[in-house]
């Protein structure tokens, strides 16, 4: 049954795949991303060619979050069935260099984000008893590189924030699910934020050329045979709309699992245990009504 969806982060990457992939299934399709008038402009035009409509939403700005539920509201006529929270961005480099106005930054958009969406959409979702989150978080989340720790420390917190809400929402039949892709060759990666302070790098010695290991093993799995589709999330995406609600997987890693995997089955039972320890057991189940 075709679904009305709304994606944040569209205008490049992972979500300009999935905004096209799922209304090429057959569901009504909202993507959102900032200024699609001017800055963004030919992606929004690409957007509506194939039927997709585009909505005006920077994930940093309450105001835009609110306006831009408002609009689709509006424009839609009808709830939300499905939201994506990929909007996220990410740094490369010795951790200490990063100042902290950078790390706020970061975490405004990958951790914030998600906040402000999900509080945007959840009043309908839970009136209507249905409804499905998809959150983008990363094999980062689970596992760390030395070098891009702070991003992996934002999808460490969407890991807690994904868990969390689908704990919560349970009983008003509202899907909460993590996506956790491994590397792929997307503007994400490409376009990796560097530390603001350099300066720092001078008393860390040979370790300070150490972030150039990390990106030319990315290299290598970016360029090599059997370099990774990014196409696989969007298609991981579509299969999760597609299974009927209570029979969705909590967690989907998406290609290189570096081990994440082994990670999820380890602390599954655990996650359980704690939940159930507070009397909360049932909140694992989806209330489907």
């Amino acid at each position: 049954m075709p679904k009305t969806v709304l994606i944040t982060g569209t205008s490049s990457g992972f979500g300009n795949d999935v905004a096209k992939t799922l209304a090429a299934a057959g569901h009504r399709v909202f993507a959102t991303m900032r200024d699609p008038h001017k800055r963004h402009r030919e992606v929004a035009k690409d957007f509506q060619s194939k039927g997709i409509e585009t909505i005006e939403l920077d994930v940093t700005d309450d105001a835009s979050v609110d306006a831009a539920f408002k609009l689709l509201a509006d424009i839609a006529g009808v709830g939300l069935d499905v939201l994506v929270n990929n909007a996220g961005v990410a740094a490369g480099g010795l951790t200490e260099s990063f100042t902290p106005e950078q790390l706020r930054e970061m975490f405004d958009v990958n951790v914030f984000g998600i906040q402000r969406t999900m509080r945007a959409a959840l009043p309908q979702m839970r009136k209507a008893k249905s409804g499905l989150v998809i959150n983008i978080g990363s094999v980062l989340g689970r596992l760390t590189i030395p070098f891009v720790g702070l991003f992996g420390a934002s999808k460490f917190a969407v890991e807690a924030l994904t868990d969390s809400y689908r704990y919560e929402l349970s009983q008003f039949g509202i899907d909460v699910l993590l996506i956790q892709p491994g590397p792929f060759p997307t503007k994400l990666y490409a376009d990796l934020r560097p530390p603001a302070d350099g300066g720092r790098a001078g008393d860390y010695g040979e370790v300070a050329a150490f972030p150039g290991i990390v990106s030319k093993v990315l290299e290598h799995i970016f360029t090599g045979a059997n370099a990774p589709n990014p196409h696989d999330v969007a298609e991981a995406i579509d299969k999760l709309i597609d299974t009927p609600a209570g029979r969705r997987p909590h967690r989907v890693v998406v290609g290189l699992a570096f081990g994440a995997d082994t990670a999820n089955s380890a602390i599954e039972p655990l996650q359980s245990q704690i939940v159930s320890s507070f009397g909360l057991g049932h909140l694992a189940k989806l209330n489907i009504r």
